[in-house]
């Protein structure tokens, strides 16, 4: 799912492209897609676009004078935008929606089958504000906040910082970086942290959102961001399973749980312990490994 740094990036295209032009008509054809009925969706097509702003995972785009009308793009695991020349093809099942502007069209993907993308249209910031899910900005916020909010219940570190309700824009993808640069491990408890810990994850939240946002500026240029993915060869430890640790060679090992999967170093982030897999434990039982050591002679044995 497309991050706050990913989110950023796409803003940043679509300020160079839409803002302060004419939204022409709006497509859809994914019955799926719009979650909403009033404001009918046909009531931005022919207003200006004023305002571009992020909302956690969310592409807000404000129309018409002082923003009466919102399209609220949330594009989920699969959901990815394009740039195309006018009145582009817009092409079930993959395609969702077009938006045509005298430049070009915004064009609306998703991959896949389950049609988790949603599209919402709202009427001014008090439309907006029931979509916040109310988590902090950790770039506007300072120390004290981020440990009152981090400390507020008791939570493991990977669901704390994936919370929306917690922290705004972090997903499942930066949270394994963040975790891996400050050296704690996913499954920390939020009320267990000693204070320098909690320092050391604020300043490594901080560091990665904003590392992450000037890279892939840098990667886009002046090109509208094609390469939108979870997992980039840059990443620590994300998506990098069984691959060397840039900073001690081991293992990188994961949790899986659901359909995501945390990646860690055992080394670096949880002093040598094997955090247990769960699809793993169940099989393996009283014989799940507690070291990496451990886990690599009891696959080989098992082969």
């Amino acid at each position: 799912m497309p991050e706050l740094p990913d989110i950023v990036v796409y803003i940043d295209a679509l300020r160079k492209r839409i803002l302060g032009e004419r939204l022409d008509r709006v497509r859809i054809a994914s019955p799926f897609l719009l979650r909403t009925a009033t404001p009918p969706v046909g009531d931005a097509e022919g207003k200006t676009v004023v305002q571009l702003r992020r909302l956690g995972k969310r592409i807000c785009i404000g129309l018409g004078g002082d923003s009466d009308i919102w399209l609220v793009l949330h594009l989920m695991i699969a959901g990815r935008l394009h740039w195309r020349k006018g009145d582009a093809k817009v092409s079930p099942p993959r395609g969702l929606a077009a938006f045509d502007f005298a430049g070009g069209t915004l064009l609306w993907t998703e991959a896949g089958s389950q049609k988790r993308a949603s599209l919402h249209v709202v009427a001014g910031e008090d439309g907006l504000s029931a979509l916040d899910h109310g988590g902090l900005e950790v770039l506007e916020s300072d120390l004290g906040r981020f440990a009152a909010v981090l400390t507020s219940a008791n939570h493991t570190l990977k669901r704390a910082l994936t919370d929306p309700q917690l922290f705004s824009g972090i997903g499942n993808a930066y949270s394994d970086e963040i975790l891996f640069e400050a050296r704690l491990s996913p499954l920390a408890l939020t009320q267990k942290l000693k204070a320098e810990q909690i320092e050391r994850l604020f300043e490594a939240v901080r560091a990665s959102l904003i590392q992450w946002t000037e890279h892939l500026r840098k990667e886009s240029g002046d090109e509208f961001p094609e390469k939108v993915t979870a997992f980039r060869p840059g990443m620590a430890v994300h998506g990098r399973y069984k691959e060397p640790c840039p900073r001690c060679q081991a293992k990188i090992q994961r949790v899986r749980y659901a359909a995501n999967e945390t990646n860690y170093c055992p080394n670096c982030q949880t002093g040598g312990k094997l955090l247990a897999d769960r699809a793993l434990s169940r099989l393996l039982r009283e014989d799940w490994p507690r070291t990496p050591e451990e886990l690599e002679m009891l696959t080989r044995e098992r082969r």
